[in-house]
């Protein structure tokens, strides 16, 4: 299964709940142009809760970064919650939790946009 991603409004933030997997072929590929579909429709507060990620791998990675590049080279912000142990000690071994604004609970993240 790849990734499965539900897009939902919390105020002015979009969050964007994704399930399963984000890896090399269909799931990154779903992932990037949901993003970028995001971005280009004028969201400029973008919250990824990653809390149903099973599995991401380096292209996954490397989709979360171009991301957030799409979304911060647009005005906007792109931030995460709700990682797994596993993603969160991903992103600290790629040294990528310093770039993200990353936490713990959604009700807090969405607040940290205004």
């Amino acid at each position: 299964m790849s990734v499965k991603l539900t897009t939902r409004q919390v105020g002015d933030v979009t969050v964007v709940d994704a399930a399963g997997r984000i890896t090399l072929g269909e799931g990154a590929i779903t992932f990037r142009d949901s993003i970028r579909d995001l971005a280009s429709k004028g969201n400029q507060k973008i919250l990824l809760n990653l809390g149903e990620i099973t599995y991401i791998d380096s292209s996954g990675i490397g989709e979360l970064v171009s991301g957030f590049t799409t979304v911060r080279n647009q005005g906007g912000a792109l931030k995460l919650v709700g990682l797994t142990k596993r993603v969160q000690d991903l992103l600290q071994i790629t040294k990528l939790y310093t770039v993200f604004d990353v936490y713990d609970d959604e009700a807090t993240a969405v607040r940290s946009f205004a």
